[in-house]
């Protein structure tokens, strides 16, 4: 039962009661219920007010969506690529500034990593890297 419904059956009852208007308790409740009717009406026309702006914001919702796959293309699982998932992170701490400085493969793939905090060159030797992968390795 909807808020206007419980009011107007509030009404009735004191309708139906033969509520004394001329009394001072009478004209509280009659004023009371008034003022109940009133709010009633106003929440209804919140509740309707809030379903069109839900209804426009779904639309503008699905209009963005329609933009954004227009400038970036469509979000489909199937152009996810594993491989981006699979890069490692390294971290290191700059000797210069005692910033951490964080890469990944391809950075360290140069052998060098330039501190984004004070631009001191960092270098790396992998040598010792890739001579533990060759003992690794099964003998073909």
């Amino acid at each position: 039962m909807e808020i206007t419904e419980k009011v107007a059956y509030l009404k009735g009852l004191a309708e139906g009661l033969a509520l004394d208007t001329e009394t001072k308790e009478g004209k509280i409740l009659t004023a009371m219920i008034d003022i109940l009717d009133d709010m009633a009406l106003e929440i209804e026309d919140m509740k309707d007010v809030q379903a069109e702006l839900g209804d426009g914001l779904d639309a503008v919702s699905d209009d963005l969506e329609d933009v954004e796959d227009a400038v970036f293309g469509p979000e489909d699982d199937e152009d996810y690529d594993e491989d981006e998932e699979s890069e490692e992170c390294y971290a290191t701490t700059c000797p210069n500034c005692e910033e951490t400085v964080y890469f990944d493969d391809t950075i360290l793939d140069d052998g060098e990593v330039i501190c984004p905090n004070c631009g001191e060159k960092l270098e790396f030797d992998l040598s010792s890297l890739e001579e533990d992968d060759d003992d690794g390795k099964d003998p073909e």
